[in-house]
């Protein structure tokens, strides 16, 4: 585990080791596997975004409700432990009965993301 050099930053859980996952573009931290992607097929704030089940390494901002392209919806931002970049945010409530499959769950943006397959080449 990393050590904690500021109040902002925190522990980073090193988990997943492996496994297929997605990590922070900034600090490297695994934030997902991408057993937990959903949908390719969303848009965060500055272009695409996959819909995730769940994430570690994040913590969240304040809610607040926000007017989506599907509506308003109470959200918070996610932000990486390891270097508190902006990830995208975490769905809290949905306003429209259509949308609640997304309650409980996060929108992370695929430009702050690196994808890692975790292929291993055989000698």
């Amino acid at each position: 585990m990393a050590s904690t050099t500021s109040d902002t930053k925190q522990d980073v859980v090193t988990v997943y080791l492996g496994r297929p996952n997605f990590s922070c573009s900034q600090c490297s931290a695994v934030i997902t596997l991408q057993d937990e992607l959903i949908s390719k097929h969303f848009s965060g704030r500055e272009g695409r975004g996959y819909l995730i089940h769940s994430a570690v390494n994040v913590k969240l901002g304040k809610k607040e409700d926000r007017h989506l392209l599907t509506g308003v919806h109470t959200v918070a931002d996610v932000f990486c432990v390891g270097c508190n970049e902006r990830l995208g945010w975490f769905y809290h409530k949905a306003a429209d009965q259509s949308q609640k499959y997304k309650e409980g769950k996060y929108l992370l943006e695929r430009e702050k993301l690196i994808k890692d397959n975790a292929w291993t080449l055989d000698d």
